[in-house]
């Protein structure tokens, strides 16, 4: 599979315009629509300098899907074989050729050599600039936005070219036409909609342009006011460790392997309450009492006590008590990201565990990414660049809109994720809870290929797919629900599915990228569903092409969880339920392959959908959205539950036993 280039320009614009040295350049990234929430006031002041970083492309990235294949198709003689970081970071480095090509361009157009800054990796060039000589490099015009809602402003253009020969040399350009991507904080103000007449009100975090972002699934909630009980006959009402375990036949463990390890990704102000993991493990999980997760704190991660309350210890407290309910003894890592202050992306994380990544593809962007030390008065030490290890498997419950950031931007970021494939480590992101729509609900109504899409509340438009999870190199996961009324035992002794795609309260993010093409692994799957059972809608709804990344990949159970939250239990409903439910099971099924001296089982995309019979296929049920009944649950793969959910013993025996 060819990486994602070709399909990504055609969200961009490759006009050929002259420059005053007579080299043609080109449009490079362009956005067709104003940012979703900011307002356009000034042209930018002449005297402000700018802060300017060239993003050089990287060696063997149309490499990197076969070296991904050898050691994650199960078929390989390569499979498990995974390479270490510094394989990695040799593999990948620029070529003398890419940035010769990106100075002598910088040095002709007036930019002294003295005043480039270069990193040790080679991968990016920084130097600040007169407004002026921005403009005349990149041929645009920048001006000041200000967000509508908190005045924050924030400096941009609408596009900007690069001559045409530096295409392939050059990635991404900073300040440019990007736009805030932080992981923000949870806002009270905000009043998610009411899916059904049970849904008590929920708050949702905000994300780009200060809408919703993909918020964890700990964010539906409803209250519970009976006693928790691990009663198996009640799992359709609600959720516990042990329905769970019994839903997906996988046992209490008893063990731990010290090569084993499992990462909860978090981004403050979110945070857990040590009070309520005792409570929970008190009523479900009584070795647990006391037990605390691996504390990373990573550019100034903490674990705040002083905002209390759902919003703010929701998510975090999902997250832990299933977690190491369900793999204790195993420890559980929480990687705690970014300051009270600032915030961060999903870019800061990424740096921590790879110091490679601070520098690859142009490094971050400073107006997407948080900036350590925190101008704005937070945690003042340096910028975490390595130093914290990546778990064997990482678990993540947030999202964007793919139609937030730009495909480079995207690209850059996927790109990532495939290396830490090739490291060994499984990455699983949540699929999102608004069905076929985006976060908040949002639906597109900007044209088709349009970066920073603008959007409507819900009720029309096109489908709004999430990122990561349409990245082919994460395994996006969404959500089931136990079918009304069903006594799980009696279903599972009488071979009946007791599951069907979750709509309670949350429907099952699932779709078709715009950004990404179709993975080798996943176009058998896709085909078929397609030739099978077409949907009723064309390409002014979707991305029908049948060339593009479906998602989601997986499900679990993700309606109806019992948790301890601000000293009470509460029901909550989201795929970022589903998400560490899943990471869990995926975390024994390393345990027993590493007690066998085998490898961790790294990217599972490409095992699962070439042994589908792991998994149990989920038939019913679908995923509402933008005023349509979206998608419908099919026998295979489909873009509601993927290939569905979780059987233990069968993936044991395959990972364990027949897999090398």
């Amino acid at each position: 599979m060819h990486l994602f280039r070709s399909v990504a320009v055609s969200a961009l614009v490759a006009v050929a315009v002259a420059s005053p040295l007579g080299v043609p350049h080109s449009v490079h990234e362009k956005r067709s629509e104003a940012a979703t929430g900011w307002a356009r006031r000034d042209v930018l002041d002449r005297r402000a300098i700018l802060p300017m970083k060239i993003g050089l492309a990287q060696s063997n990235v149309d490499q990197g899907w076969n070296w991904l294949k050898e050691v994650s198709v199960p078929t390989s003689s390569k499979y498990g074989q995974h390479w270490s970081a510094k394989d990695i970071a040799e593999a990948f480095a620029p070529s003398n050729e890419t940035v010769d090509a990106a100075k002598n361009w910088l040095t002709m157009a007036g930019i002294s050599e003295s005043r480039i800054k270069q990193s040790q990796g080679l991968n990016w060039l920084e130097f600040d600039a007169t407004v002026d000589e921005a403009e005349e490099l990149l041929k645009t015009k920048y001006h000041v936005y200000e967000h509508e809602a908190t005045g924050q402003p924030h400096v941009a253009c609408d596009e900007y070219s690069i001559p045409t020969h530096l295409k392939e040399h050059i990635d991404l350009v900073y300040p440019t036409v990007h736009f805030d991507a932080k992981i923000k904080s949870r806002d009270d103000g905000v009043e998610l909609e009411k899916r059904d007449g049970n849904f008590g009100h929920g708050r949702g975090p905000r994300g780009p342009g200060g809408g919703p972002w993909g918020g964890p699934g700990g964010g539906w909630r409803m209250p519970y006011h009976h006693r928790p009980t691990n009663d198996l006959a009640n799992c359709d009402v609600h959720i516990t460790p042990d329905c769970l375990r019994a839903l997906y036949r996988f046992p209490v463990n008893y063990r731990a392997n010290p090569k084993n390890s499992f990462g909860i990704v978090e981004y403050t102000p979110e945070a857990y309450v040590p009070s309520d993991l005792d409570l929970f493990f008190a009523n479900f999980s009584q070795r647990s009492i006391g037990e605390r997760p691996i504390f990373d704190s990573i550019d100034g991660g903490v674990n705040q006590q002083t905002n209390m309350s759902f919003n703010f210890n929701g998510e975090s407290d999902l997250d832990l008590e299933y977690s190491m309910t369900l793999v204790y003894p195993q420890p559980v890592t929480l990687y705690q990201v970014g300051d009270l202050v600032e915030g961060a992306s999903f870019n800061n994380f990424l740096d921590a565990i790879d110091a490679s990544y601070c520098s690859y593809d142009g490094g971050d962007d400073p107006t997407q990414d948080a900036k350590y030390p925190d101008p704005y008065g937070g945690y003042q030490g340096p910028e975490n660049c390595g130093g914290f290890a990546a778990t064997k498997l990482i678990s993540t419950s947030y999202a964007y809109n793919e139609a937030d950031l730009t495909p480079f931007y995207e690209q850059r970021q996927c790109h990532e994720y495939m290396k830490l494939g090739m490291m060994g480590v499984s990455v699983l992101y949540s699929s999102g809870d608004y069905g076929v729509a985006g976060n908040g609900g949002q639906c597109i109504t900007s044209p088709v290929g349009a970066v920073n899409a603008t959007y409507n509340n819900g009720t029309s438009g096109r489908f709004n797919p999430s990122f990561p999870g349409t990245c082919p190199y994460i395994t996006s996961v969404g959500a089931t629900q136990v079918k009304n009324n069903t006594n799980i035992v009696t279903a599972l002794a009488t071979g009946t599915q007791p599951e069907e795609a979750c709509e309670t309260v949350i429907y099952s993010g699932g779709g078709f990228s715009n950004v990404f093409p179709l993975p080798e692994y996943q176009a058998n799957a896709v085909h078929h569903w397609f030739a099978d059972y077409p949907p009723p809608y064309g390409p002014d709804r979707f991305n029908n092409s049948q060339q593009t990344r479906g998602l989601p990949d997986m499900s679990a159970n993700g309606a109806n969880y019992v948790i301890a939250i601000d000293g009470n239990f509460s029901l909550v409903y989201g795929t970022s339920a589903s998400t560490p439910t899943t990471g869990s099971i995926l975390t024994l099924i390393n345990q027993a392959r590493l007690d066998k001296g085998k490898s961790s089982i790294g990217f599972i995309n490409p095992v699962i959908y070439a042994h589908p019979e792991i998994l149990n296929d989920i038939t019913e049920g679908g995923n509402q959205g933008c005023g349509t009944p979206g998608f419908e649950s099919a026998p295979g793969w489909d873009p509601v539950t993927g290939l569905g959910t979780p059987n233990y013993p069968k993936m044991l025996k395959l990972w364990v036993d027949e897999l090398n």
